[in-house]
């Protein structure tokens, strides 16, 4: 067995190697006394904090009373409890992330790249390229998380194993990936907001909530993808991910005064910056609001508390917007509106607002801040969610197109009527036309085509050069003419 550990404030990297004997039990004291087989000399760290059991061939970790205790992926360790541990799994020991690689895993921690020290990890990741165009990695599932009675987290590491320099598991706090699956035969792509943390660079974690159909809408169909997962995608299945993409992460400036507002499952990109602020990062200010209908839906709130409790330059307020009593529920009750906001956010204007939910709760935010006069110019936001409702086939023999668009693709010699409402890949999708896709939010690129003539419309800046198309997310209301 082999131990790596990072101390993010002072950059110091250990490595050891124990060998566990044959017996079981078999141990690995881990503290800062000299007895101790892996020694991590901090105050923060006890003098003997904690052990790593070897027991019927399974690997388990022990907080031993700990002064200030241990927390095994950001959750804190029981003492004297025993938590099994696994590829992937980090442990925090004071200003300490210990790994443990296994005799029976080939995975490898360049520590001159990812250990080396907290900026050398930022420059890592801030060089990140964006809309990249690399191929899908193969990744398989090694847990499974049950975050509420309806959310899902998917724990995915590589296969083969990629190092954190390598390109597929690179990632900003923040971004999302694509799943690309097969489900009845049929090859479907979906993106997925990424809730782990760089920090913890084993593996990537996607949070997923079961989608059911609009009470008003029960024709609808439900989120295929994401209740495929929920009913079908178990520990040792394999899917293809594409790299990590998109623009709303923390990375994009340093300002140290940050306010997240989150909804339901939009919570997962903020999840990941702040798992990545509380790991690696001391000088910041987080304000973090999270409206969710009850209790039962809040995801992660066992890790959301011992933040706020562990650090307190985090500052957690959950409000439940659910209509029914809760009698046991102490703390905010109804909507976000601009009261509430500035009672749990004084100082909110002086703050960078980072806000993810459905379409309809990022408009009330917006609305909210507005009537505060926030600096908008100091806001981001990401859409979670997006709008998976089938729209009703046009039939191709329709006459008046005064009202629609025209689409002819130049390479198969097919022409698509386009409703109003319809990009060019969903009126392509409805006619059997296969066009290359990924994100479907117009950011990754992969549906990018090259237009030949006509004009095309979008509803965001999207900074598309004029000679192409990103049919995922443009519309028409002419004739266009594309290749494909």
């Amino acid at each position: 067995m082999k131990l790596k550990a990072f101390n993010h404030t002072t950059g110091d990297f250990l490595e050891t190697t124990i060998a566990l004997e044959e017996k079981n039990p078999s141990k690995c004291l881990i503290g800062r006394h000299p007895n101790c087989d892996f020694i991590l000399n901090s105050p923060e760290v006890s003098r003997v904090h904690g052990l790593i059991l070897y027991q019927q061939q399974v690997y388990y970790y022990i907080d031993l009373a700990s002064t200030d205790g241990s927390r095994i992926n950001n959750k804190p360790a029981a003492v004297n409890e025993s938590f099994l541990i696994e590829t992937g799994d980090g442990i925090r020991i004071g200003d300490f992330f210990v790994f443990v690689e296994f005799e029976e895993t080939s995975m490898k921690l360049d520590s001159d790249v990812f250990f080396n020290s907290e900026t050398q990890i930022a420059e890592n990741i801030d060089n990140i390229p964006q809309n990249s165009q690399e191929n899908d990695t193969t990744v398989r599932c090694i847990k499974i998380i049950d975050e509420t009675e309806d959310v899902k987290t998917f724990s995915l590491v590589a296969q083969p194993p990629i190092l954190f320099n390598g390109t597929s598991f690179n990632y900003k706090p923040g971004q999302f990936a694509i799943l690309d699956l097969e489900i009845a035969g049929k090859q479907i792509k979906r993106p997925y907001s990424i809730s782990s943390s760089p920090s913890r660079p084993y593996n990537l974690e996607i949070t997923v909530k079961r989608v059911s159909s609009p009470t008003n809408q029960p024709e609808l169909s439900p989120g295929l993808v994401s209740n495929w997962l929920h009913d079908s995608f178990k520990i040792g299945d394999k899917l293809k991910i594409s790299p990590p993409m998109g623009d709303f992460n923390y990375f994009e400036n340093s300002h140290k005064k940050l306010l997240f507002i989150s909804a339901g499952s939009g919570i997962t990109p903020l999840m990941s910056m702040s798992r990545w602020l509380c790991d690696t990062t001391c000088d910041f200010s987080v304000i973090f609001i999270y409206s969710v209908r009850t209790q039962q839906d809040i995801i992660f709130r066992e890790e959301l508390e011992f933040m706020a409790k562990k650090y307190p330059n985090f500052k957690l307020a959950i409000n439940l917007t659910g209509k029914e009593s809760d009698l046991n529920w102490s703390g905010y009750k109804g909507r976000l509106n601009e009261t509430m906001l500035s009672e749990i956010a004084p100082d909110f204007k002086q703050r960078i607002a980072y806000v993810c939910g459905s379409e309809g709760f990022l408009e009330s935010v917006q609305d909210i801040l507005k009537q505060l006069n926030f600096p908008m110019n100091n806001y981001y936001q990401d859409s979670f969610g997006l709008s998976s409702a089938i729209k009703p086939a046009l039939t191709s023999n329709i006459t008046d197109t005064s009202q629609k668009g025209v689409v002819i693709f130049s390479n198969s010699d097919r022409k698509v009527v386009c409703d109003a409402d319809e990009t060019i890949l969903e009126a392509a999708q409805r006619e059997a036309i296969d066009l290359p896709y990924g994100c479907q939010m117009g950011v990754c690129g992969r549906c990018k085509l090259r237009k030949i003539s006509g004009k095309i419309s979008y509803e965001n800046d999207f900074n598309c050069e004029d000679d192409y198309v990103l049919t995922c997310v443009a519309k028409v209301n002419q004739t266009v003419t594309i290749e494909g």
